[in-house]
């Protein structure tokens, strides 16, 4: 367990406590078992972005208060510089960097994405509320939704509800750069 797995395990313990949920709603809002879910809770397991996502979501709260405990702090404009970003090294083939880190009260959270190659044949595929929008920048992948398969190159684009599992891989061994758009909440 590293020290950011357990601050966040205990951010998100308290933030649920304040809400006033207990650990079997939250596990089940968080389509999961409650083992799993106080893993999370306890540090002992590493967090995906999609999971951060649905916590944030049910808590009500902006994902970076989960990661950094430090509320986002502006609301007229949040301007990130290139090769910037709030970096979310969460999983080991992908590099996730949030683009609006800074502003409050978003209704989409934008992140600059690399997938990197790797040899698994199928990644584990994972899913949050609302609705994304992917745009391949460079490179190629392969995306998973559901038991649909579709290749992407550089200048495609795929919208798809979010709440469908869903996984990237990037392909012919090099790095697949992608801007995602995660759009919250039900329609």
């Amino acid at each position: 367990m590293t020290d950011q797995l357990r601050q966040i395990g205990e951010r998100i313990a308290a933030l649920r406590e304040i809400e006033e949920i207990d650990v079997k709603t939250m596990a089940a809002r968080c389509e999961m078992s409650e083992e799993d879910y106080i893993l999370y809770e306890e540090g002992k397991k590493d967090f995906s972005v999609s999971f951060l996502n649905n916590v944030a979501v049910i808590l009500g709260v902006d994902m970076v208060d989960l990661m950094v405990g430090d509320s986002p702090k502006l609301s007229i404009a949040c301007v990130v510089r290139k090769g910037e970003g709030f970096e979310i090294d969460r999983r080991a083939a992908y590099n996730y960097k949030h683009l609006a880190f800074t502003f409050r009260k978003k209704i989409a959270e934008p992140f600059y994405v690399t997938v990197e190659p790797n040899d698994i044949d199928k990644p584990t595929q994972h899913a949050h509320e609302g609705q994304e929008f992917d745009y391949v920048l460079e490179g190629s992948m392969t995306f998973f939704i559901g038991d649909i398969v579709y290749e992407l190159s550089e200048g495609d684009s795929v919208y798809f509800n979010s709440d469908i599992p869903h996984a990237m891989k990037a392909t012919n061994g090099k790095p697949c750069k992608f801007l995602a758009i995660v759009m919250k909440g039900d329609i």
